[in-house]
């Protein structure tokens, strides 16, 4: 039986309507499982074990009926009392302790329908407002009972003051909050280094939010073996015409794609692709092609794409001064998951 030829992205120029973008915004797919009781803190982390037993908590407080979808309110005659305390929760930590996780295990256990419930990255978000416009937004988003923000920005002043201004809006509104984003890693050292930050760039939105810090190394680390090498091109070829489903690109070709393709696009550029296959990884030339990566890379991983590749490691991906710049907390984050993708495709190619 003749192998069928894979699929290539870089043939992919996908449409997305708006009412998908606000349909998608649930836990993504490598999170519709976890819970409270299948993270597993780690034992020597104290603070991890807290972080579910306060997440838990505030999942529970929000079992209060308030609003319905589209921003219109509904009153009912047993209306709980308002919580008290802070109506958001930041989870401050460094890269893999489980952070996406908890986030959308409290999702999960907030009892609320889907529909009155958002979850999505920050760039998700900007892109939902880019998309419906700032206004339709607020109308949008201000009937949820819940408002998930996963790896907060803050290296965008005008994304993140646009942000802040929405959730503003949001919380107004009695929508609770919680969003997380990453410490780097030399940072960890210096204690609420990314709270106070995240705090200060949310302006006046602070005494919303309850910093939750989270301590622990890179759970993707913990006990696995270290990144495969790459693979030449013959085994990736091979692996890619072997695979149902996979897809075959050259790395340089598919990063000039990236560049006709909107960011927000790039989880339908994936839709039912089961493994890609890049040849000829190469480092990123500038910070436009490399953010744009970054944002491919997020999507991979959300779906559990597993990613097989011929060239330089993805630890090479991204020059010095890309990794001590402003935007360096996002190529670690991009680093780690390409990573995690690369191991699990090891059992694509044949022994």
């Amino acid at each position: 039986m003749t192998e069928a030829a894979p699929l290539s992205l870089c043939a992919r120029e996908p449409h997305v309507p708006a009412d998908r973008l606000v349909a998608e915004m649930v836990p993504p797919p490598r999170f519709d499982a976890v819970r409270f009781d299948t993270y597993i803190p780690d034992p020597d982390q104290p603070s991890q074990t807290l972080a579910v037993e306060v997440l838990g908590s505030f999942a529970a407080g929000l079992g209060g009926a308030h609003a319905t979808g589209g921003g219109r309110r509904r009153w009912f005659r047993k209306t709980p009392p308002a919580p008290t305390g802070p109506r958001g929760v930041y989870l401050d930590g460094g890269y893999g302790v489980g952070k996406t996780h908890l986030l959308a295990s409290l999702w999960h256990a907030t009892p609320a329908e889907p529909s009155l419930k958002a979850f999505g990255t920050f760039v998700e978000l900007t892109n939902l407002v880019g998309a419906l416009g700032f206004q339709q937004t607020v109308a949008t988003l201000s009937g949820h009972r819940l408002l998930c923000i996963d790896e907060f920005e803050l290296d965008d002043p005008g994304d993140t003051v646009l942000v802040s201004t929405l959730l503003g809006k949001l919380v107004d509104a009695g929508v609770a909050l919680a969003a997380t984003s990453n410490t780097l890693p030399g940072k960890l050292g210096e204690g609420r280094f990314a709270a106070a930050d995240f705090l200060r760039e949310i302006q006046g939105l602070s005494a919303h939010f309850r910093p939750l810090r989270i301590d622990g190394e890179d759970y993707r680390h913990r006990g696995l073996p270290e990144a495969p090498a790459p693979y030449a091109d013959e085994q990736v070829t091979r692996a890619a015409y072997a695979t149902p489903g996979a897809s075959l690109d050259d790395f340089p070709r598919l990063l000039e794609h990236l560049a006709r393709v909107h960011p927000s696009r790039y989880g339908a550029l994936t839709d039912d692709v089961r493994a890609v296959c890049l040849t000829g990884v190469t480092p990123v030339p500038d910070q436009s092609t490399a953010l744009r990566l970054v944002v491919l890379a997020d999507r991979l991983y959300d779906r559990e794409v597993p990613v097989l590749a011929s060239g330089l490691p993805f630890d090479k991906l991204f020059s010095d001064e890309m990794l001590n710049g402003g935007y360096r907390k996002k190529y670690f984050r991009a680093i780690s998951r390409l990573t995690a993708l690369a191991r699990d495709a090891k059992g694509l190619v044949a022994q």
